[in-house]
């Protein structure tokens, strides 16, 4: 069994003002290592310390998917309950620093996000963007590893699944896809994640949809390509996840395709595909 719990809500009202419960960059869910499953979700919160005085923003900025992916905390605590299996989860918004992208990438630290400048982003010196790295973003990163160790050290293999969220309508197109996939080149859990949503006829599931699963050094470039681990993105449409009901809708949505998707072949091997952006 994997027994930590370093936090309460990752999902902070008000998160340019509120406190942070303990001085931890992640959540995490105690689950049994034995279960060949992990989920993780990198941008679960809202949450930026007082002394960074909102980044320069106004409070209503934190409600919107510029600051964290809505829905992804509560649907990825329902997820690892569900299953009894560890969650690894942020707890702190992707504008002050982004857990899912690489450390030389230049969207690591957003100074611009769906046209909102971010002020204190865009002055900030190289001295403070590594305390952000040392403060959050390796924390979060060490904590996947470690449960990722932990599973291996018992012989177990296991899968790694992210939860994030996308908005219905992106520079005024709306989106046709309730839930995409995203992967890269390692297909053994992705594809077949795809086709078991895909059986459920009354949805629309996009394949490497709204966006690419090939981004190098990113969390599942991380831990499960340069790893060998299967693994798959999950991206639910926001509105569909912005309430009690409809996390427990996508719960049993998302629960039902895992399992069927759990059965392919090789799933619990560890082998190198590498990645399109290598």
């Amino acid at each position: 069994m994997f027994y930590e719990n370093d936090g309460s809500s990752s999902q902070i009202s008000g998160g340019a003002d509120t406190e942070m419960p303990d001085n931890m960059s992640y959540e995490l869910v105690a689950g049994n290592s034995d279960l060949q499953l992990i989920f993780l979700c990198d941008h679960a919160s809202n949450y930026v310390p007082r002394e960074l005085a909102g980044l320069g923003l106004k409070a209503r900025a934190f409600d919107r998917h510029i600051a964290y992916d809505i829905g992804v905390a509560e649907l990825t605590r329902e997820l690892a309950a569900h299953f009894g299996a560890p969650a690894v989860l942020s707890k702190f918004s992707r504008l002050l620093i982004d857990p899912n992208r690489g450390e030389d990438d230049p969207t690591l630290i957003m100074r611009l996000s769906d046209g909102v400048v971010i002020p204190a982003n865009s002055r900030l010196d190289e001295a403070a963007g590594k305390d952000r790295l040392r403060q959050f973003y390796h924390p979060y990163h060490r904590a996947i590893s470690r449960v990722i160790d932990q599973a291996l050290s018992r012989d177990t293999v296991p899968v790694l699944i992210s939860i994030h969220s996308f908005t219905p309508a992106w520079k005024g197109i709306s989106r046709p896809w309730h839930a995409g996939i995203l992967w890269d080149k390692d297909p053994r859990f992705a594809q077949p994640l795809i086709m078991a949503l895909k059986e459920q006829q009354d949805i629309t599931v996009g394949d490497n949809q709204p966006y690419s699963g090939t981004l190098k050094g990113d969390c599942l470039y991380r831990h499960g390509t340069s790893r060998g681990l299967a693994h798959g993105l999950v991206e639910v449409r926001q509105d569909l996840i912005s309430g009690g009901a409809g996390i427990e809708e996508w719960r049993k949505r998302l629960a039902l395709a895992i399992e069927k998707a759990m059965t392919a072949k090789d799933l619990h091997k560890i082998i190198h595909y590498g990645s399109y952006s290598d």
